[in-house]
């Protein structure tokens, strides 16, 4: 038995070598801007149109390539959201009689997000490109509203979380430089959990395949 494992060290060893020899920096450039847009439905928010921009860094890996994106969106809580919330303050007030009211009226919550992701490339010819990734995100949140601006309930909604991202979509080329995007986004992170379904434009430079 003993033989048998020293034997499957080694050539597992070397396959782990081959694997990591397969990643380099050497080819990681800026190789394409994009803007996008489109819907987002979100955990405790409205739906609402979320926007970004992302940098294509090119590829780290064979059909691994490094994305940086920021992305916006400002959407209002929904009514489940916004009475639950109410509840929480109600319960902080200390009143025998309990014969009091809470009304935040309208708050809005914005998410300003950084992100980096690892995308699988997969050309499939004839000018279309398909891919999944995941990623890390870094959401920057500001709470505000008529009623909440400048309290401590605007206080405990601005926030700055971690996040975990995973893609999927497709890219079909218009020219050789310029993409049509179709990208599907989750995001899920202390709080908030998002769903977004864009579209958008991308400059390649030099017209660079995927590959």
């Amino acid at each position: 038995m003993v033989g048998i494992l020293l034997s499957i060290v080694p050539s597992f060893q070397l396959s782990a070598q081959g694997v990591l020899n397969q990643f380099s920096y050497d080819n990681l450039r800026l190789s394409g801007i994009q803007l996008d847009v489109g819907p987002l439905g979100a955990s405790e928010l409205k739906g609402t149109i979320a926007g970004g921009l992302r940098l294509d860094y090119g590829f780290i890996a064979p059909h691994i390539r490094v994305l940086l994106g920021l992305s916006y969106f400002r959407s209002e809580f929904d009514n489940n959201a916004r009475t639950r919330f109410q509840n929480r303050i109600r319960a902080l007030v200390n009143d025998p009689d309990s014969n009091f009211t809470v009304n935040v009226g309208r708050i809005f919550w914005s998410d300003l997000t950084g992100d980096l992701d690892l995308q699988y490339v997969i050309p499939q010819g004839r000018g279309v490109t398909t891919y999944a990734g995941l990623g890390l995100s870094l959401h920057l949140r500001n709470g505000s509203g008529p009623a909440i601006n400048g309290t401590f309930v605007e206080d405990a909604l601005d926030e700055l979380n971690a996040g975990l991202n995973a893609t999927v979509g497709a890219e079909f080329n218009l020219s050789r430089a310029w993409r049509f995007t179709l990208d599907g986004r989750g995001v899920v992170s202390s709080g908030l959990s998002t769903v977004s379904l864009r579209s958008g434009i991308m400059y390649r430079f030099g017209g660079k395949a995927a590959r």
